[in-house]
C-alpha cells in the first residue's frame, strides 16, 4: 500500500507536468501569433509601398491616359491604411485614413475659397506623424526635380488587435482554468469529506459492540476471581473506556461540536496521568502552569489534541528524555497558551509550516495525518497551533493558543 507521502509526491509531479504543458501551449500560441503578425505587417508594408507609388504616379504624371489614371485611382483607393506624405521639411502634403475634421489635403490643388473651408489642426497631424515614425521606417518617393517625399503609415486595426489577441485569449483561458480548478477541487474535497465521514461513523458503529462485550467480560472476570479492586483490571477498564471515547470521537465527525467553559489544567491532567503510565519509564512527563484558567472546549476533541501532541513528542525522543506541558494565560490578549516541549530530535526550520500539512511525515511508517488532524481540531476551537521553537538534536516546543471563555459559532467537523 502506498503511503500518503508517496501520493503527495506523485500529485506534485502531476502539477509540475501540467504547469509545463500550459507553459508550452502559451509559448506556442505566442510564437504562432507573432509569426502571423510578422506576415501581416509585411503585407501591410507592401500595400503602403503600392499606395506610395500610385500617389506619386497621380501627382507626377498628370498627362497620362485617363483610363490609366482611373486604374491607378482604383488601386490606390483599395489600399486603406492610414498614411501621411511629408516633404523634406516634414510638412504634410498628403494624407489618407485620418480624421477628416482635421484634414489636410494637397494645398496646391485647392482654390483659395476651398482652402478657407479647411479645418487643419497641425497638432493632430504632428501627433499622428510622431506615432507613425515610431512604428515603421518611411517609404521614400524620389522626385524628378531631386530630393523626395517620405511616406509614413499606421498599421491596420486588425493588425493592432492581433498583437494583443493572444494575451486576451490566454488571460481568458487562465481565468477559465482557475475557476474550473477551484470548482473541481471543491467538489473533490466535498466528496472526500463525505467518504471520510462515512468511514469514521462506520468505524465507530463497528467498535460499539465489541467494546460493550469487553466491559461485560471484565465484570465477569472480577466476579469470578473476586477481584473488584484489582489494579490490572482497573487499568484494563480505563483502556476500554478510552476506546469508547475514541469511538465517540469518530461518531461525532460530520456534526457540530459543542463547546463549553472548562478549566484547561484538569482536562490536560487527566490525559497526562493516563498517558504517563503507558509510556516508557525513561521518558518523564511534567505538567505545570496555571490551574484555574478557563477556555471554551469540547473536552473529547481537546483530549484528542493533547494525545496527538504527546504521542508525537514521545516518538521524537529516541531513548530517554523529558516532555513538559506548561499552561499559561496572557491576560492582556485574553489568551491561554499551552506549550508542549520535548527533548527529541527537533524539526528543521524549513518544515515548521509543512508538519501541519496532510501527508507530511518524517517517519518511515507514518501517514502524516496526526498533526494535520490536530490543526483542524484546533481550528474548531478557533485557536492556533504553531512551532514556537525547535532545534535539530535539542528538542521542539509546540504552542497552542486559545481564546479564554469566548462564545463561538459551532463548526462542523470534517
Amino acid at each position: 500500500m502506498k503511503s500518503i507521502n508517496t501520493f503527495q509526491y506523485h500529485k506534485q509531479r502531476w502539477k509540475i507536468f501540467l504547469f509545463l504543458f500550459a507553459a508550452f501551449i502559451t509559448l506556442a500560441s505566442l510564437f504562432f501569433t507573432s509569426f502571423l503578425v510578422k506576415k501581416l505587417a509585411q503585407s501591410e508594408r507592401s500595400k503602403a509601398e503600392v499606395w506610395a507609388m500610385t500617389t506619386r504616379s497621380i501627382i507626377t504624371m498628370p498627362d497620362v491616359d485617363d483610363d490609366f489614371i482611373s486604374f491607378i485611382y482604383e488601386v490606390r483607393d483599395s489600399l486603406s491604411l492610414p498614411a501621411i506624405i511629408v516633404d523634406e521639411k516634414d510638412e504634410v502634403i498628403f494624407w489618407r485614413g485620418l480624421d477628416e475634421r482635421k484634414t489636410n489635403i494637397p494645398l496646391q490643388n485647392l482654390s483659395d475659397q476651398e482652402k478657407e473651408t479647411l479645418e487643419y489642426d497641425p497638432g493632430y497631424f504632428d501627433h499622428q506623424l510622431s506615432k507613425m515614425k515610431s512604428r515603421h521606417e518611411p517609404i521614400l518617393i524620389p522626385l524628378e526635380s531631386g530630393g523626395g517625399w517620405r511616406v509614413y503609415y499606421k498599421e491596420s486595426q486588425a493588425l493592432s488587435l492581433l498583437r494583443v489577441f493572444p494575451y486576451v485569449q490566454l488571460s481568458l483561458i487562465a481565468l477559465f482554468l482557475a475557476v474550473a480548478y477551484s470548482v473541481f477541487s471543491a467538489v473533490k474535497k466535498s466528496e472526500e469529506n463525505l467518504v471520510w465521514v462515512g468511514m469514521a461513523k462506520e468505524a465507530a458503529h463497528q467498535l460499539g459492540t465489541p467494546l460493550s462485550s469487553l466491559m461485560g467480560w471484565l465484570e465477569l472476570i472480577r466476579m469470578k476471581f473476586d477481584a473488584p479492586e484489582d489494579e490490572t483490571l482497573n487499568e484494563m477498564e480505563r483502556d476500554i473506556k478510552r476506546l469508547e471515547i475514541v469511538a465517540d470521537r469518530f461518531s461525532k465527525i460530520g456534526s457540530s461540536p459543542h463547546l463549553s467553559s472548562h478549566q484547561v489544567y484538569p482536562v490536560v491532567e487527566e490525559f497526562v496521568q493516563y498517558f504517563r503510565i503507558r509510556t516508557s519509564d525513561k521518558i518523564t512527563i511534567e505538567l505545570k502552569g496555571d490551574k484555574h484558567v478557563e477556555a471554551m472546549l469540547n473536552v473529547q476533541l481537546f483530549d484528542w489534541i493533547i494525545e496527538n501532541l504527546l504521542k508525537n513528542a514521545v516518538n521524537a525522543i529516541a531513548n530517554e528524555g523529558e516532555i513538559v506541558v506548561n499552561i499559561m494565560e496572557n491576560i492582556a490578549k485574553e489568551e491561554i497558551i499551552i506549550d508542549i516541549s520535548d527533548t527529541g530530535k527537533g524539526i528543521p526550520k524549513s518544515n515548521y509550516e509543512r508538519i501541519f500539512e496532510p501527508g507530511f511525515t518524517t517517519r518511515k511508517r507514518g501517514w502524516g495525518l496526526g498533526l494535520s488532524l490536530t490543526k483542524r481540531m484546533i481550528d474548531y476551537h478557533k485557536g492556533q497551533i504553531l512551532v514556537k521553537e525547535s532545534e535539530v538534536g535539542i528538542g521542539t516546543t509546540i504552542r497552542i493558543i486559545l481564546k479564554s471563555n469566548l462564545k463561538y459559532e459551532p463548526t462542523k467537523i470534517g
